[in-house]
């Protein structure tokens, strides 16, 4: 019954929400923007209206099969929250519906630790709304409240699974987010409500 809801968790985090949103309004999220299949690039092509239900529904894809799986496995144990927290996440990542491409994450990671580690996860949203509000770099502010998250846990429940999928997590988020870097580093990073400066 486990390794079954761990596929089903899989499947749930595969669904490719932006890319779906996108379609009914004629546009393939792929080969707009950044290509990703993230809510943030959602909000770069689409706007905030369609964006946000997208958002929302990433994080919504992580955080049922972490806390509602573990109500319906028999009492496997403690460990498969994570496990089926893990699979949405991947899911999300390396979505089978669209030749396993997705987003970076970060919106459905949100989701598993708000039901794994709510405190954790509540403080790694203020994190992030803080940093997009005085940088307006989404990019930064995801990989710092990625960051954040392994290190809370780590002061607040010690060096526990949890800790490790937390820091899996980031170590993803910081690789995913390599371009992004870059761009940071060279003063070319979509900035939201301003421009990035031009290559010279």
């Amino acid at each position: 019954m486990s390794w079954l809801l761990v596929l089903a968790a899989y499947l749930l985090g595969a669904i490719p929400t932006s890319y779906l949103v996108a379609r009914t309004r004629g546009i393939d999220l792929r080969k707009q923007g950044s290509g990703n299949l993230g809510a943030t690039n959602a909000f770069r092509v689409l706007g905030w209206k369609a964006a946000t239900p997208i958002f929302v529904v990433d994080i919504a894809k992580g955080f049922l099969p972490a806390f509602l799986f573990t109500q319906w496995d028999g009492a496997a144990g403690p460990g498969w929250a994570l496990a089926y927290g893990a699979a949405a996440i991947a899911g999300h990542v390396f979505s089978p519906y669209v030749g396993f491409r997705g987003g970076k994450g970060v919106a459905t990671g949100a989701g598993v630790f708000l039901a794994l580690a709510p405190a954790a996860a509540g403080l790694g949203l203020l994190v992030w709304i803080g940093l997009v509000a005085v940088t307006g770099y989404v990019s930064l502010a995801s990989i710092a409240a990625a960051l954040a998250l392994p290190i809370v846990i780590a002061v607040t429940d010690g060096i526990t699974p949890l800790f490790w999928l937390a820091a899996a997590v980031a170590a993803f988020v910081v690789f995913a987010h390599r371009a992004n870097i870059g761009r940071l580093l060279r003063g070319q990073e979509h900035r939201f409500g301003r421009h990035a400066r031009a290559a010279p």
